[in-house]
């Protein structure tokens, strides 16, 4: 399971803030990280026995809902089952039809209408809720749909979920200006294309949870830099305060600037995901990206000269692909360079206009969503495609990403700028451990990623004296057994970070290996109370 299937969806700590605010108990539970989720449910429903039990839906975990819902119901059967999320919204009438144990559906934004309904159950009403607008639930055979519920128009009337919980995944509006036909995105949230937070009730929530000790955060808008004033404001007062953090943003390659890359990497970021789809204009269009070539290039140069990874989402497997759309793409990719890449096999889901067009086609129903998949490749239900065919273009833009990345990450040319050497130096030390001890260390594709790393570690330390340079380099040196060489490195960065354990331990590791355990201990004695260090200062008082 990817990263992002395991993250709490933001709109459960919405929703859990909320509830908290009007004096109702709401615990969010992340089961996606138990080992027996079904365990785990039924233990928290037996101590603390909820009045409603809601589950946030993706297509992909329908059937667990469905299965937990039983369960669930079998433990109390007056305990009401809720669903929510985009999953929900977009299969609600099916899922009604498959799962006897649903009470509601909360269509579309939920915060306003799970609280109502909240109210409506501890209140014991024993009517149906049919003045509670962005409901579906059942009216004895038939289904009822309350209708939509207006927009929150100003979403600082929220509470700040990071009052209540911990949490990093964050959003500064709701929406996107994009209308991608393989996205639910446009569909999911209703009225105005893109609603706000302001910059100061997004930054007072970032410092909310600093004050929890949280200091990296997931920026999940889908165009966090449409509104450029903005963007810069919550970057500006991000450095006013102080705050120490890192994050990383999704974009679009035509909402970005020099000015917007510089407040944004100096106040902390140092990812931008971006969607590029295809190398194939005619593809770009069909998935509803139809950004030019040259706009593509131009934000991947400039991502990546602030000192910013630039993240790379392609999409293989759509309709009109062939053997020479995916060398466009090839070509596109060696012209782009990123430093990051994430290749993915176009699937529909219900609420995206790939999928709506195929239903008013009567190419498919919702009746697919029976069958124990979590989504539907288009492969499957294009005639000029087949598996082999379509796993073949992954390889090859994966082979094609992979083989060449050291060579875009050892020919990166940053700007000039003095005030950024020490951004520059983060950048270049983080992107050199992927390749020494990250993800790129181990993967076969990677050519010779200690030489990527040993180049990339040497230009940040000609940048600034990063702490990460020396310590990663010194490793390196470490593991060719050239310990004068790391023991070199390692003075001088101790000079810069005397009270650094991680700089100490790897000095006392090469003073080990050339047999001068005296002076070794002396490197380990500051951190002696640290549980790590004892078999180290074991080892050395053994030798002398």
């Amino acid at each position: 399971m990817d990263e992002d299937a395991r993250s709490v969806p933001m709109g459960l700590f919405y929703i859990g803030a909320l509830l908290k605010e009007n004096l109702l108990d709401a615990r969010v539970v992340n089961l996606a990280v138990e080992p027996d989720p079904e365990a785990c449910l039924a233990a928290l429903i037996q101590r603390f026995k909820p009045t409603i039990l809601g589950f946030t839906l993706l297509n992909a975990t329908r059937f667990s809902a469905i299965a937990m819902a039983k369960m669930a119901k079998g433990i109390d059967p007056h305990i009401t089952v809720i669903f929510g999320g985009p999953g929900a919204t977009f299969l609600s009438e099916h899922l009604f039809s498959v799962c006897p144990d649903l009470d509601y559906i909360v269509t579309g934004e939920g915060e306003f209408t799970f609280l109502e309904l909240a109210g409506h159950v501890a209140d014991g009403k024993k009517s149906l809720p049919g003045k509670i607008k962005g409901l579906m639930f059942r009216d004895g055979k038939r289904l009822v749909h309350t209708g939509e519920r207006e927009p929150i128009t100003d979403l600082d009337t929220l509470p700040k979920p990071g009052r209540y919980f911990d949490l990093q995944h964050l959003s500064l509006s709701r929406g996107c200006p994009g209308r991608c036909t393989f996205c639910g995105s446009p569909q999911f949230w209703p009225g105005p294309r893109v609603r706000f937070h302001s910059p100061k009730w997004f930054v007072d929530h970032l410092e909310l949870l600093v004050n929890r000790g949280i200091n990296h955060f997931f920026v999940s808008d889908d165009t966090f830099t449409m509104d450029r004033t903005r963007v810069i404001e919550v970057c500006q007062t991000i450095v006013q305060r102080g705050l120490s953090i890192t994050w990383v943003a999704i974009s679009r390659v035509d909402f970005l600037d020099k000015e917007i890359l510089l407040w944004m990497r100096r106040a902390g970021c140092t990812q931008i995901s971006f969607g590029v789809e295809s190398g194939s204009e005619a593809i770009r269009k069909t998935l509803g990206k139809p950004v030019a070539r040259d706009r593509i290039v131009q934000a991947f140069r400039l991502t990546t000269s602030f000192g910013i990874l630039p993240r790379a989402y392609f999409i293989y497997g759509s309709p009109g692909e062939n053997e020479k759309t995916i060398k466009e793409s090839l070509d596109l990719l060696m012209e782009i360079r990123p430093l990051s890449a994430i290749f993915y096999l176009l699937v529909l889901f219900p609420g995206t206009a790939l999928y709506q067009d195929l239903l008013d086609s009567g190419r498919i129903s919702d009746r697919v969503w029976q069958q124990k998949i979590e989504d539907l490749p288009w492969f499957e239900i294009d005639p000029d495609l087949d598996f082999q065919r379509v796993k073949g273009f992954g390889d090859t833009l994966r082979q094609g990403f992979y083989s060449n990345l050291g060579q875009f990450a050892e020919t990166i040319e940053l700007v000039d700028e003095r005030e950024l050497y020490p951004f520059h130096a983060d950048f270049l030390s983080r992107l050199a451990m992927t390749f020494s001890h990250g993800e790129y260390a181990g993967n076969p594709l990677v050519r010779n990623p200690e030489k990527t790393a040993r180049t990339l570690f040497r230009r940040a330390l000609e940048f600034y004296p990063d702490h990460r340079g020396f310590l990663g380099l010194a490793m390196l040196f470490q593991k060719k057994r050239r310990f004068d060489r790391s023991i070199a490195l390692l003075e001088q960065g101790l000079n810069h970070f005397p009270a650094s354990k991680d700089l100490n331990i790897c000095m006392a590791v090469s003073l080990m290996n050339l047999g001068r355990f005296k002076k070794a201990l002396g490197f380990l004695e500051p951190f002696k109370k640290e549980p790590e260090m004892a078999p180290y200062i074991e080892a050395c008082n053994r030798a002398l």
